[in-house]
């Protein structure tokens, strides 16, 4: 059974969507049903790519799992951000065959692993450069001015167990209600970030030398790009 803690930071933003479409779950309806919007539609074979179907109908193929249903509750709080990055894929230049392009791998980490960050411009600095000392402790009080909201559905489904190594690509906006896509998207401005190293969203980060695993807070010198939905740093 899918149980999020909707106190957790990641989760609260959707618990208002949420928890009807966890009750109407929990009572026996698929995950299209469940959402409770013409929206969504059970997946099925596609004359098209998913993408192009999305836009061409306004309908969100749905699997009965979790990761879907992660999906489509970022559709019901964040529909506007959901349709822009669904556009914004219709509109990619085209790639060679077998490849998506920057573009869309930009757009896939977003819709996958994606976290919208409204940060000071001294926060923004550390993060490009990956000091994650500045960035977390340095600097730990600007953390209170930030606006942070999870928007990947890969990265949601995740983080139903919250482990450290766990990471978002960062996408900075003004607002995260409001979030405005770049005109040119590549993988390389969407800098990675330990979820769980945020101030205030996970109490072990607040224990001395939590920055300090390698693992997980590498040097930018060592980090390469994580994989779809990835994990180190």
């Amino acid at each position: 059974m899918i149980d999020p803690d909707w106190a957790a930071p990641w989760f609260a933003p959707y618990a208002g969507v949420g928890r009807p479409v966890l009750a109407r779950l929990a009572a026996g309806r698929p995950v299209h049903e469940a959402l409770g919007h013409p929206r969504f539609e059970p997946a099925g074979p596609l004359t098209t790519g998913y993408e192009p179907y999305v836009a061409a109908t306004g309908r969100v193929p749905t699997r009965d799992n979790a990761h879907d249903l992660f999906n489509g509750l970022v559709w019901l709080r964040c529909p506007a951000f959901k349709a822009a990055l669904n556009q914004a894929h219709v509109a990619a230049p085209p790639a060679p065959p077998g490849q998506r392009g920057p573009v869309r791998d930009a757009l896939t980490l977003l819709d996958e692993s994606g976290l919208l960050l409204a940060v000071p411009a001294e926060l923004q600095a550390a993060l490009h450069a990956q000091d994650w000392q500045t960035l977390f402790v340095t600097q730990r009080a600007l953390w209170r001015q930030a606006g942070v909201r999870v928007v990947g559905h890969a990265l949601l489904e995740k983080l139903l167990q919250p482990r450290t190594p766990l990471c978002a690509r960062v996408l900075f906006v003004a607002d995260v209600d409001a979030p405005v896509l770049p005109a040119h998207l590549a993988p390389a401005l969407l800098p990675p970030l330990p979820v769980l190293g945020i101030p205030g969203w996970w109490p072990p980060n607040e224990v001395e030398g939590f920055y300090g695993d390698a693992r997980v807070f590498r040097p930018k010198r060592l980090a390469s790009a994580p994989a779809l939905g990835g994990f180190a740093c």
